[in-house]
């Protein structure tokens, strides 16, 4: 066992270090906003205590927390950005196979903005306006992560592994399209009440290829206005280490469970908590406090930034969080209100579902 993490750790580690040498930065970040009101409530502090369907996005090792008695797990989100302008959404199911300790899950994953005027028609041929030729198009990313969990048999603890093997398309209306492809690799270890999380993100060095398809009047009209044709290209996304670690606490019916993530980035020096190149470190921290498993609490922080204000002095500012979760039965209903960034007016409220579908009792 030992023989095999420390392998498995130094894979990890020489993909980390080798992906860092060419890519884009801040290149498929839509996947960094986060799946579940429950995580975002605890501001994404989720790596190590992550235990449903929605562990396919967080740490796939997640998924091995439920056992094959609870069945097949549905889950769905919607928010809405930036006063409505961007929509997140998200579907995922996870079930187990015929061997109880692991479980397969899949999660679809969609950020958009839809109906933006296609204005590159606005001008006739002899340089009328004719409004009747804008038309309507939407620019939106897409993600399908097939997710696979294990749970190992140790002498103490529990040890969980998972992995992903994700397809990212992204399509910019008719102009522009692009297919990409990456892994990742979580573990999680549970001993008494402590829990420890990793996720490797985009191990593989996820890659993005691109194909524009203009035609010769978009071209021209581009050329005219100073902006640049753009070509067939590839896009890469170097990979993430997300370090965290939780703690159970019990008081009679009251459960109290606090998580602090690290989340370690290697595509340059980040305006982070640690800054520096070409690794930067993150911090995200989140509580959560539930009764008897009915109903919970949540608050988190995030996306610790140094900015400056006017007269040149630096604050340092983070993401806020709250959420709440009830539990009817089978169904889970989870809300959350956070800050996608920085600045004013960008808070949102976001929605999931989860509905447990367990296997009938044999006689």
């Amino acid at each position: 066992m030992k023989q095999s993490l420390h392998f498995l750790f130094s894979i990890v580690l020489f993909l980390l270090i080798s992906g860092a040498a060419e890519a884009q930065k801040y290149s498929n970040e839509f996947l960094s906003i986060g799946v579940g009101a429950r995580a975002q409530g605890m501001g994404n502090a989720v790596v190590a205590g992550i235990d449903d369907v929605t562990a396919g996005v967080w740490n796939p090792a997640g998924l091995a927390n439920l056992s094959d008695l609870e069945g097949l797990q549905i889950g769905a989100m919607h928010s809405e950005w930036f006063g409505g302008v961007g929509k997140f959404d998200y579907l995922g199911l996870t079930l187990p196979l015929a061997n109880r300790d692991r479980r397969l899950a899949l999660s679809l994953i969609r950020f958009g903005i839809d109906e933006i005027p296609n204005t590159l028609s606005l001008y006739e041929s002899d340089g009328t306006i004719n409004f009747d030729n804008i038309v309507e198009f939407s620019a939106a990313d897409y993600a399908f992560l097939l997710s696979y969990a294990q749970r190992l048999k140790t002498q103490k603890g529990r040890l969980q592994v998972g992995g992903n093997v994700k397809v990212v398309h992204r399509r910019i209306g008719p102009f522009a399209t692009s297919w990409g492809f990456g892994l990742d690799a979580g573990l999680q270890y549970y001993t008494g009440n402590w829990r420890f999380g990793l996720l490797a993100k985009d191990i593989s060095t996820t890659f993005n290829a691109w194909s524009f398809s203009f035609t010769e009047r978009e071209k021209e009209v581009l050329a005219l206005t100073n902006n640049e044709v753009p070509i067939n290209s590839v896009e890469v996304t170097k990979p993430q280490l997300i370090l965290g670690g939780a703690h159970r606490f019990q008081f009679g019916k009251v459960g109290l469970m606090p998580e602090v993530d690290f989340t370690i980035t290697t595509d340059g020096q980040r305006n982070t908590l640690l800054s520096a190149n070409p690794f930067s470190v993150d911090l995200s921290a989140g509580l959560e406090a539930d009764y008897q498993g009915f109903i919970a609490l949540r608050a988190g922080l995030s996306q610790f930034q140094r900015e400056l204000d006017f007269d040149g002095a630096e604050q340092l500012r983070m993401r806020p969080s709250i959420g709440v979760g009830i539990r009817i039965s089978k169904l889970h209903i989870d809300y959350a209100f956070t800050d996608l960034g920085s600045e004013q007016s960008t808070f949102s409220h976001i929605i999931s579902l989860k509905l447990d579908i367990r296997p009938r009792k044999q006689n």
